[in-house]
């Protein structure tokens, strides 16, 4: 059965950090990007930051850039993501996306969130 499973949110203060991590079974997760997006309430949600199967490229929000970093251990089917100096506009439920190839067609995997929340 394919899982994505997101932990490691909870509430801190300005300037705090947290580690995310996004575990995953039933899927041939080290031949699959893997990225994070947040949503807040009222807005969409929004990348954060992505990363290649191979882990050689990363992309990140301009928002996020020089505090967060994504990363991916394929040997323990996880991604993690890093976030410093968090700010109260960081607060969303931050969801972990698997996107990857099954047979011809692109697939994607969801998560079902972990929610953070910076205080002021």
């Amino acid at each position: 059965q394919v899982q994505l499973v997101e932990s490691g949110g909870g509430l801190v203060q300005s300037g705090g950090s947290l580690r995310l991590s996004c575990a995953a079974t039933g899927f041939p997760f080290s031949t699959y990007a893997v990225s994070w997006y947040r949503q807040a309430p009222g807005k969409e949600r929004e990348l954060v930051a992505a990363i290649t199967s191979a882990a050689g490229s990363t992309n990140y929000a301009d928002s996020v850039k020089g505090r967060f970093t994504i990363s991916r251990d394929n040997a323990k089917n996880t991604v993690y993501l890093q976030m410093n100096s968090l700010k109260p506009e960081d607060t969303a439920v931050y969801f972990c996306d698997a996107e990857g190839w099954k047979i011809d067609s692109i697939v994607r995997y969801w998560g079902q969130g972990t929610q953070v929340t910076v205080s002021s």
